[in-house]
């Protein structure tokens, strides 16, 4: 969600707000074809536990010290991965 919070229509991640928290949603990048969704974490448990779901961790992924950029992922240096999660893993278990 930080990721998404701090990325500019166009160029790399910086380290200032450029969207809102609230109402984010529906992203579309003036330079991709797509449109990207995102939800905030309170907004995700909701999803989650209204469709019968238990969350049981929550992963915020920190680049290790001998982090190298990858392709994929040049909107985000290394450096920035190293201070704030770019990546997140959610685990949860549906409940019968």
């Amino acid at each position: 969600m930080l990721l998404h919070l701090c990325s500019p229509d166009s160029g790399p991640v910086g380290e200032v707000l450029q969207r809102p928290r609230f109402g984010m949603y529906r992203t579309r990048w003036p330079e991709e074809e797509g449109v990207e969704y995102n939800l905030a974490h309170g907004d995700w448990l909701r999803l989650l536990r209204g469709n019968s779901f238990e969350v049981l961790d929550l992963i915020e992924l920190q680049a290790h010290p001998g982090a190298t950029p990858h392709g994929y992922y040049d909107f985000v240096s290394v450096e920035w991965a190293r201070r704030w999660p770019a990546e997140e893993i959610w685990f949860a278990r549906l409940v019968d």
